[in-house]
């Protein structure tokens, strides 16, 4: 029997068509008649131009100053209290947001894990062991003692420098409990970032707070569903346009229907419609230019007229 050979072209607009319609590569391989082995691979290799097109920073984390500094230079008043979910939590953002006039309330990306009770568990994690602060040791669970060896430094990608505290077991030899605690080969060690740690703690008792979850669950109702709306009532899941001008554009057109729809709503409810003005004949229709511009943001793309080449 004869392999299959695919273009770039199918691969693509393939892996294109799975992600945006939220399906998973089981699904796509069963209605397409394809391996998922090879579906996956060309998830894996085309799957990154569809998350990165979207914006110039590749995660949330990098995203949280720059709409910091965009809204300062708006001119628009400076917010009470920014409240971002667990993929703005960094070391860096943590320490950018310490020196801004308004108050924060970013939990870290273990948050939710810390609080389940199967956490207080697990009697390997470093958070659950023993810690004499005044020796700076702690005490594994098989009673050895961890100790403070030397400082490290590290530098991420983009530049940013943490620093650590290196603690080590004085011997793991002999004990019954390696092969679950540590995969080295030699001693555990515990590398523990202490400024960090000290952001993290504040943001999580802040979370903890009966302020601080009533601002949460606002958030998600104010912010999540307004992305939920777009995606998936008007369709809208990924950039048509390139650059960031364009991109801008097209999104601005995005904001423009939702907050229609959403004052037609509120109209509806509040009887406004009665007390509006009523329309003389022959006079244009004021949401005319309305419609037409939700049309050429969401109907079908006008074609282009090729040149010769």
């Amino acid at each position: 029997m004869r392999r299959q050979t695919f273009d770039k072209d199918f691969k693509r607009s393939t892996v294109q068509m799975m992600m945006e319609q939220n399906k998973s590569v089981a699904q796509m391989a069963r209605d397409l008649d394809l391996s998922p082995n090879t579906l996956h691979n060309w998830k894996k290799k085309y799957g990154e131009e569809y998350i990165v097109a979207a914006l110039p920073n590749p995660t949330d984390t990098r995203c949280l100053l720059p709409q910091v500094e965009a809204l300062k230079e708006s001119g628009l008043p400076l917010l009470k209290a920014l409240i971002a979910d667990a993929g703005y939590g960094s070391e860096s953002n943590d320490v950018a947001m310490a020196d801004e006039p308004f108050e924060t309330l970013i939990p870290s990306h273990t948050f939710h894990r810390e609080q389940k009770r199967s956490f207080a568990k697990k009697c390997f994690h470093p958070y659950n062991w023993t810690c004499d602060e005044t020796d700076d040791v702690y005490w594994c669970p098989n009673q050895r003692k961890v100790s403070f060896k030397r400082y490290t430094k590290r530098i991420d990608t983009y530049g940013y420098a943490r620093d650590f505290k290196v603690y080590e077991c004085e011997s793991c030899e002999e004990c019954p409990f390696k092969p679950e605690c540590t995969k080295a080969w030699g001693n555990r060690q515990v590398h523990y970032n202490s400024v960090y740690e000290e952001l993290k703690a504040k943001q999580h008792q802040k979370r903890k707070s009966e302020e601080g979850r009533t601002l949460y669950q606002k958030r998600k109702t104010d912010v999540e569903s307004v992305f939920g709306h777009v995606k998936q009532n008007l369709g809208f899941r990924r950039l048509h346009l390139r650059g960031k001008e364009n991109m801008h554009i097209e999104l601005e057109r995005v904001a423009l229907a939702h907050n229609l729809r959403k004052r037609a709503a509120v109209d509806r409810l509040e009887g406004t419609k009665e007390d509006k003005p009523v329309q003389k004949s022959g006079e244009p229709h004021q949401t005319v230019l309305p419609i037409l511009f939700l049309v050429g943001a969401f109907g079908a793309p006008t074609k282009r007229k090729r040149g010769r080449g």
